[in-house]
């Protein structure tokens, strides 16, 4: 497998791309070929202090880098020579299996849908993983399309399935529709129809879902469009982070206190490592002809690793011919059924 990586647009730097790198491949040998994307200069500077002298790492010069601060459209069109933009076209011309980038999220997005929808696929989503109680859980669309239909939605179902099946391992996925409550009356047209759609798949489909649900072992894959899911997606960053900094200045209030607090380190540092979003590696889109991860700009060295070792999972699942197989079907079956009783 060959994996194309953005070492220049993360907020740390080429240095840490590089160390996130070399982490990756010292612990995957099924990895064939790693192409560092980025300025040479920067590149060889990093390789030397890192060490990175592994046979398996090729460099793809770009000399210009798309910041946070770049329009996403116009920063594809005016920065052709873009470490993200050679990074995707890598894949786009076969030269890669995956692309991996924590650079400017929508230049992302925008760029690699010069690689094509997955046949029958009306529109990529953008899943995220999340901790729960005793396993993990994934939602789409957590920001690719801010508005969406309810046919849409419901292929976001089916492509959520097969990722929960085959990378988190759920056997048989409990699918559900993010709503404000659990009844069928709830939530908005949208959802409804997307709910009834839903029903109508090969799915372990349980209704809606409510926000209750998600981290408390509930529901396996959350359906819901971009404007809802990147909401979630940053409340949860946010409160995870308050939660942590709450629990730390609590503990510090006392001597006892902290006595306790020294009793349960273990506890707290398997809490840590449970939540830790850098495990995760990033955020995977779903639905393209190539395999896209978005790591978080502020990646460091374990997050680009995590990174890679997420797009070396989707490569060896075969993700992509499982979900256009998959969505085929389930374009069939909604072909065929019968059109509501009101239409």
């Amino acid at each position: 497998m060959r994996i194309a990586v953005d070492v220049m647009g993360g907020d740390h730097g080429c240095a840490v791309a590089l160390a996130g790198v070399k982490l990756a491949l010292a612990a995957d040998p099924a990895i064939t070929e790693i192409l560092l994307v980025g300025r040479e200069a920067d590149i060889a500077a990093a390789r030397k202090h890192h060490r990175l002298t592994d046979p398996r790492v090729t460099v793809v010069p770009a000399s210009e880098v798309l910041t946070m601060d770049d329009k996403p459209l116009e920063g594809i069109r005016k920065k052709k020579d873009s470490s993200l933009v050679r990074a995707i076209e890598l894949v786009r011309h076969h030269k890669a299996d995956a692309v991996i980038s924590p650079g400017n999220t929508g230049a992302l997005v925008a760029g690699s849908m010069k690689l094509g929808r997955l046949e029958g696929v009306a529109r990529p989503a953008i899943a995220c993983r999340f901790p729960s109680l005793s396993q993990d859980f994934v939602m789409l669309d957590c920001g690719a399309n801010t508005v969406c239909e309810p046919l849409q939605l419901a292929q976001f179902a089916v492509m959520g399935n097969v990722y929960a099946r085959e990378v988190l391992g759920i056997a048989n996925p409990r699918v559900g529709v993010l709503s404000n409550g659990s009844e069928e009356s709830k939530g908005t047209p949208v959802t409804q129809e997307a709910a009834r759609l839903c029903a109508q798949l090969d799915l372990n489909f349980t209704g809606y879902c409510e926000g209750f649900d998600l981290f408390n072992d509930g529901v396996d894959v959350v359906v819901c469009d971009g404007f809802v899911g990147n909401i979630v997606l940053k409340t949860v960053e946010s409160m995870s982070k308050t939660i942590g900094r709450l629990l730390k200045n609590n503990i510090k209030a006392n001597p006892m206190r902290m006595v306790g607090g020294a009793l349960a380190g273990g506890a707290f540092k398997a809490l840590k490592k449970r939540l830790d979003p850098e495990v995760y590696g990033g955020a995977v889109l779903l639905g393209l002809d190539g395999v896209v991860i978005k790591a978080h700009g502020s990646s460091r060295e374990r997050a680009i690793a995590s990174a890679i070792r997420v797009a070396a999972e989707e490569i060896g699942h075969g993700v992509n011919k499982l979900v256009e197989k998959d969505i085929a079907a389930a374009n069939a079956r909604l072909a065929a059924a019968p059109a509501p009783a009101n239409s």
